[in-house]
Parts: structure tokens; sequence; C-alpha cells
């Protein structure tokens, strides 16, 4: 077997358990090398519990900090040992929500110069080099100004990191994925939830969770149920940002979701997956 290396690209703290955290905890308890890279602090997250409010209502960025231990936790519950804040710790702030005054910050994730962004993402790619390369799409899963520019920025990089124009020696990622969240799935969970949705307020329609990817466009099915304990103990240790209740979770909307191990995705770059009879793609790894 060839020695799998896999990066994911997320834009805060959080993003890694709640849509990837059973994939990573399955790759990396397979031994494949994990390297998760988060683009800011999650500065302007929204704090769910009483307790920690006081973290929200300081301006002075110390969410941020908090959040980086969060996602130190996060990173022991689902076995990665390698991670890195794009351009180092603080090099680039939370945007925010699209329209909100966060956007206008000087160092607001959404307003860097990309392909400077990229240059660091690819200076990443080329000492790690990874086979398998992780994000977002172009709408960031659910529209998040940060989450878009993951997608740009990592996109870009994955070229970068090949061009012999870049001081050192050049690495060609073999496949890019974005993270997808079928359309058919989250109306199957929608109608699971009406009918138990916990303290949480069930969700009525697709949008509440996400903008949801056509089930057409999904290349991609990782089952990592073995690693389902994982990944909510991850999602557990996100605690400014996430209410855990049994197999239930819930951001700071209040709305019910579930937490699951069946992870998707769509293959942006490289082979054509493998796919049998119609059916999805099992391995991130597949066909190399």
């Amino acid at each position: 077997m060839m020695d799998r290396r896999l990066m994911m690209v997320h834009a805060h703290p959080d993003d890694e358990s709640i849509v990837t955290g059973a994939t990573l905890a399955k790759y990396a308890a397979e031994g494949a090398q994990v390297t998760l890279v988060t683009c800011t602090l999650g500065e302007e997250g929204e704090v769910i519990p009483d307790e920690l409010a006081h973290l929200a209502a300081d301006r002075d960025d110390t969410l941020g900090e908090h959040r980086v231990g969060e996602l130190d936790k996060a990173c022991v519950a689902l076995g990665v040992r390698d991670h890195r804040f794009l351009g180092g710790p603080g090099r680039y702030r939370d945007s925010g929500m699209a329209g909100g005054p966060a956007n206008d910050h000087p160092r607001a994730f959404c307003g860097a110069d990309v392909e400077e962004a990229a240059t660091l993402l690819a200076e990443l790619i080329r000492q790690t080099r990874p086979h398998v390369v992780v994000s977002y799409d172009e709408n960031g899963g659910y529209g998040h100004p940060d989450h878009i520019q993951a997608h740009r920025v990592t996109r870009r990089a994955c070229v970068k990191a090949g061009e012999r124009t870049m001081p050192g020696t050049p690495w060609q990622v073999r496949k890019l994925y974005a993270i997808a969240q079928p359309v058919s799935r989250i109306e199957a969970s929608i109608s699971r939830l009406a009918e138990e949705p916990g303290s949480f307020t069930p969700p009525s329609r697709v949008s509440d969770i996400a903008l949801g990817t056509p089930d057409s466009a999904v290349t991609t099915r990782i089952d990592a149920t073995d690693h389902w304990a994982a990944k909510a103990l991850a999602m557990r240790a996100h605690a400014t940002q996430i209410a855990v209740e049994g197999e239930r979770f819930a951001l700071s909307n209040g709305i019910a979701q579930e937490i699951d191990a069946v992870e998707h995705f769509t293959l942006l770059m490289g082979p054509t997956p493998r796919t049998v009879g119609g059916e999805f793609e099992t391995d991130l790894f597949a066909g190399l």
C-alpha cells in the first residue's frame, strides 16, 4: 500500500469536526499522514454557553485564542497530529457572515489577496506533499465568505504547488475534493429530526442546514461509522460553537442536526472516480 498523505483546508476551528471529522479520524486511524490547515482563529464565532459569553463580548480576539485550545482538543480526539494555521496563528482573521462589519477588517480572510494566501498554502503543500487535498466548493458549503475564499485559495494553491516558478521542489496534488452535503441526505435527516429533534428546533428545509449539494454532483462517500464517537468527541471540544445532545447537535441558531459519520465529497481535480454500477467512490485515494 502506498504511503497515503491527506490535507484538509478549513476556514475556522470546528469546521473540521462538523463536516469532515469522521473522515479525518478514519484516515488518521488507518495510518495516513493527515495534515489539517485552518485559515483563521474563528474570532467572529457566536458563543453558545452562557458561562462563556464573556469571550464574545471581548473585542480583543480572546475568543479566537480560546478556540485555538478547543481545536487542539478536537485534533486529539480525531487523531490529527499535524495541524497548521495558514500563514501562522492570526495571519488571517475570521470575516464573519457576509455583509457584516468584520468583512472590512484589514486582516479579514475574505479580503485577503488570493495569490498571496495561495502561495502560503502551496508552501505547506510542498512541505507535506499530500496526494489528496480537501476543502470547500465554490459556494463554501453554506455561503460563508471565508469558506468561499478557502475554496479559491486551495484550488489555486494546488496548481501553484506544482509550478516551477516557486522556490523549492514542485509537488503535484493528485486529487482535489470539495466537501459535499447531498440534498437527498439532508432531506432524509430533516424527516428523522421532525420526529425526534431533542431539545433543539427541528429544521424545516434544506437551507436550514446547508445550501446542499445536488446528488448528481456527489462523487465520493466515506463510511466512517466506526469513528462516529471520535467525531462526536471532537465536536464536544468546540464547546463555544456546538451544543451536542446525544446523536444530535446544534449551532448558535439552535436548529437540530444529526452527527453523521458518513461523509460525502465531490471530486474537483484528478482522475475520474472509480465507481461500480453508478455507486459512489468509497476512498479518497481511489485510483492513485
